[in-house]
């Protein structure tokens, strides 16, 4: 067995946090075990005035981390899932998707804008939010076709700063980084995901590794969380079957009680005009069928134009 391990990461506090967060554990878990953190700058971190999309969407964060994992230059990978694309390089794999912090997004305020009850319905009419999200953009516009939605790129402090300015009236971000960087107090409402649904995977961590390392694979083994791993391995089978990626407006939620998995997915319109969402149940150990399912139920009431019709 292994006595040391290479952690790839990006470098933002977030993605650092995350990794430290992984060290730590298998260090405690594995006595013996040294753990080292490699940063490895990712294309999207380094272009950050572009949309997302335009500089492609799919691996646009990851890319690098796994073509380190390929050269053997680092042993695992620590991602947030809800950036790690469904269909992975050969020879690597997921060993292990971690615990779920809170999957909802969160609506963060301006600090000089007082809402009695904050919420996306309560925004001032036409106010300025920032998301670099597609999926976020169109719900946004189907709860409130009045507001101006503004490209927000950056890490989560850079975003926050950018806010803070005055640039924009409120963000949406996720609910779990800001979370696990201690900054919760920001949180001026988390978003109810019936009004609108995480994107898939959010709120999980991946961690990816070479297909044959079995030593690497066997130490994360313990930090694999069997609930979440059904929950996320049935969004990611229905953004893999929809032929989706993380920018395009397509989101899933499941929740594993007692062995049963409910899953919620949804595809929009940019507009927001049109938004298609169903939901249904199955055995969270038929996890990824229940999510090809319920991406057939999708294409059947017309996600497949929808998704045809954007313009990327």
């Amino acid at each position: 067995m292994k006595s040391r391990l290479i952690i790839g990461s990006r470098g933002s506090k977030l993605a650092l946090w995350q990794s430290e967060w992984v060290k730590m554990r298998l260090e405690e878990m594995h006595d013996g075990l040294e753990v080292s953190i490699e940063i490895i700058k990712t294309s999207g971190d380094v272009n950050l005035s572009a949309p997302l999309a335009v500089i492609g969407g799919k691996g646009v964060f990851t890319k690098e981390l796994e073509e380190a994992l390929l050269y053997e230059k680092i042993d695992l990978a620590v991602h947030s899932l809800k950036d790690l694309p469904t269909i992975l390089p050969q020879k690597l794999g997921i060993a292990a998707i971690t615990e779920r912090e809170d999957a909802r997004d969160a609506l963060v305020l301006n600090p000089n804008l007082h809402i009695e009850r904050p919420s996306v319905r309560n925004l001032p009419e036409g106010a300025i939010v920032g998301t670099s999200s597609m999926r976020r953009l169109s719900q946004l516009k189907h709860v409130r076709g009045d507001l101006t939605i503004k490209e927000l790129r950056g890490n989560v402090d850079t975003r926050l700063r950018k806010l803070d300015a005055g640039e924009y009236q409120a963000i949406v971000l996720a609910s779990a980084g800001l979370r696990r960087l201690g900054l919760i107090n920001r949180i001026s409402a988390a978003i109810a995901t019936g009004e609108m649904i995480p994107a898939v995977g959010q709120g999980a961590l991946g961690i990816e590794t070479r297909g044959d390392d079995e030593d690497t694979k066997k130490l994360l083994a313990p930090l694999n969380h069997t609930d979440t791993d059904a929950a996320c391995s049935a969004e990611r089978a229905l953004l893999r079957s929809l032929g989706g990626g993380c920018q395009l407006p397509i989101a899933a939620h499941a929740t594993v009680c007692d062995g049963r998995l409910r899953i919620e997915g949804l595809v929009a319109e940019l507009s927001g005009e049109t938004v298609i969402r169903a939901s249904i149940e199955g055995a969270a150990s038929e996890a990824e069928a229940t999510g090809n399912e319920l991406a057939s139920i999708l294409r059947r009431q017309g996600a497949d134009s929808l998704l045809k019709a954007l313009p990327i």
